[in-house]
Order: C-alpha cells, then structure tokens, then sequence
C-alpha cells in the first residue's frame, strides 16, 4: 500500500491534481455530460452552501449564521494545516520538504516531531478538508478521500526507509510517538534542531496563502475572489520553492 518512488518524487504534482479533480470533476461533467449530472442529481454548487441550506431547512441555523459558522470550521481546518506544515517544515527545513527523494542522515525529534511522526501530511490533510467547502460535494469528498489515502501511503513509503537508515532508534521512535494524530504531549525527549522559519514561510507559502485568502475574502461569501487567491497563493508557492537551495545531505525523520 505504501507510495512508489514515482508517486514520492512527483508528491507536489500529484496533489495539485487531486485538487484539480475536486473542483474541476463536476463542473466537466456538467459541461460535457449534463444529462448524467442531471439524471445522478449531482450537485455542482459548492459544499459551504449545500451545507448552509441543509442546515437552515432543518431549522438548525439561519442560512447567514450557517454560511458563517461554515466558514469558522474551514478557517480552523486550514489555518492548523499551515500550521502543522510550517511547524514541520521549520524543524526539517524546507529544502528537505521539496526535495524528490527521501533522506535520512541523522534523526529529528523536536517540534510537532515529538508529537506526531508526520505533522507535514497531517497538515495537508486538514488543508484538504477545510479547503473542500469550496468545492462541489462530489469532488470534496473525492478530494478528502485520495488525499487521505495518499498521505498514509507516503507515510508507509517512508518507514522502512527510515527503519533500515536508523535501526532500532527509529522503531523505539516509532512505537512511542503517533503516526498522524498528534498526542497532547511530547513523547520523546528533544534532540536540539533549531527551527528555520524563514525559509519555512517560504516553503510553505501556498497554504499560508489560502488561509489567510479565506480569511480575508471569505467573509463576503463570494468564491471569484477566494478562487484568485487560492491560484495566486498556488503559483507564489510554486516560485518561491524554485528559489529553495536544493535538499543537501543533513535530512532528517520526516
């Protein structure tokens, strides 16, 4: 079940077009095949508003309170996602996180590495969730699914590299700290990595981007703008990962 070496190298890639699926998958359908839309009552608005109408026709919320409180729960789901991945990201360095290859020179065990053993995928994962609001509920939940399931299998790709790099320090590791839902404490004594936020800013400049996007535009309950700054949040993430100095030998647990 665990990743290939291609799906390793091309993870980056891989993700962008999953996020393509999810919100591009009905919208063709629709264009191209509108009776099979019609006929399976395929939804094409987004998620935040079939949720927001549910949940005023069973009188639960008003629609406006619905919209808002949705949008509260998408903000939490993404702002912890940027973070997890530039906590991550601080600890490991960000030239690590983009390299295509896995590393394992010496063991990291500081930051959210002492409560999760992958706080990068974690945080992708609840970006994923927060993001898929924005998205119809066919392709949220299409999009949650892969994403899900691509994280654990990048997850399992890396443990017996690690374990045969590390021996059993990294099985000792392993069994005392969980493999994605941080435990409420540190597990593991700290191994003394400093943190490098700046370049983690850098690296991790698409999901900073999308939060603060849904924070700032969001409250207008109008997608265009939050769609143009989800692609701009994409493509500033993109160049400044260009301009990342290449992964040199000093990777650690990831």
């Amino acid at each position: 079940m665990q990743a290939t070496r291609f799906e390793y190298r091309f993870r980056f890639a891989i993700h962008v077009l999953i996020y393509v699926l999810g919100f591009g998958l009905v919208p063709l359908l629709d264009r191209f095949t509108p009776g099979i839309v019609q006929a399976l009552s395929i939804a094409t608005r987004s998620t935040w508003l079939i949720a927001a109408s549910i949940l005023a026709r069973q009188h639960l919320l008003t629609f406006s309170t619905a919209t808002v409180v949705l949008l509260i729960v998408a903000l939490v789901f993404t702002g912890l996602g940027a973070w997890f991945r530039l906590w991550g990201a601080a600890y490991v360095g960000a030239r690590v996180v983009k390299s295509s290859e896995m590393h394992g020179e010496r063991m990291l065990a500081d930051g959210p590495y002492r409560r999760t053993r992958n706080p990068l995928y974690l945080g992708t994962l609840l970006h994923t969730i927060g993001l898929a609001i924005l998205m119809p509920p066919v392709g949220a939940a299409l999009a949650i699914a892969l994403v899900w399931i691509f994280q654990i299998r990048l997850a399992l790709a890396e443990e017996p590299f690690l374990t045969a790099k590390f021996g059993q320090a990294y099985v000792e590791y392993k069994n005392a700290v969980p493999r994605f839902l941080p435990a409420p404490t540190p597990q593991v004594a700290a191994s003394g990595a400093q943190a490098h936020w700046g370049q983690a800013v850098l690296g991790e400049l698409y999901f900073i981007g999308v939060f603060v996007t849904m924070a700032v535009f969001g409250w207008n309950f109008n997608a265009d703008p939050m769609f143009r700054g989800i692609l701009i949040s994409l493509g500033a993430g993109i160049v400044a990962r260009a301009f990342l100095p290449q992964a040199a030998q000093e990777s650690q647990v990831h």
